[in-house]
């Protein structure tokens, strides 16, 4: 991958297109962590490749290519929410929903649903995405501590709601 960011950097559009390609699904998953609708899903990724695209000369080391480009996502999806809260629209905290694997259960989708946003984006990039607590502190901009101390809290809670609901 570094190969192609490298490439991407100097201006060739194919390795920028092999690139998103690569992380289509996980741009996915989290977009579809913070919206419902496809369209805003379709919106946000958008806005999020047009983003990179432009700045990928900024990005310093391509190693971190992927934690930069969630990190794109995720300040575009906040930044939607933000205007979408502005203009008065009453869903301001949407419900979680994925497409794969374990949490495409809807009775998960509703417990998560009460977690404060850092907590559920916290539990989809490290359970959704397989990322570190060190790459979601980069990526959120936290101390990686404090990624931690989120994740057990919010693990304990969860584990404490199911519990509960059994």
């Amino acid at each position: 991958m570094q190969i192609l960011v490298r490439k991407a950097q100097r201006g060739d559009p194919d390795a920028f297109v092999s690139l998103i390609e690569e992380n289509k699904s996980s741009l996915y998953r989290v977009a579809k962590g913070f919206f419902q609708s496809e369209d805003d899903i379709a919106d946000a990724i958008s806005e999020t490749v047009l983003s990179a695209y432009e700045h990928i000369g900024d990005l310093k080391r391509s190693e971190y290519f992927r934690t930069w480009l969630i990190r794109i996502l995720i300040n575009c999806c906040n930044g939607m929410l933000r205007e979408r809260k502005r203009c008065e629209v009453t869903e301001v905290f949407p419900e979680i929903r994925y497409l794969e694997n374990d949490f495409s259960n809807v009775e998960f989708r509703e417990m998560l649903s009460s977690f404060p946003e850092d907590c559920r984006t916290i539990l989809l990039l490290y359970y959704g995405e397989q990322f570190s607590t060190r790459e979601i502190a980069q990526i959120l901009e936290m101390k990686e501590n404090t990624v931690k101390s989120k994740l057990r809290r919010s693990r304990n809670e969860l584990r404490e709601t199911i519990v509960y609901s059994l």
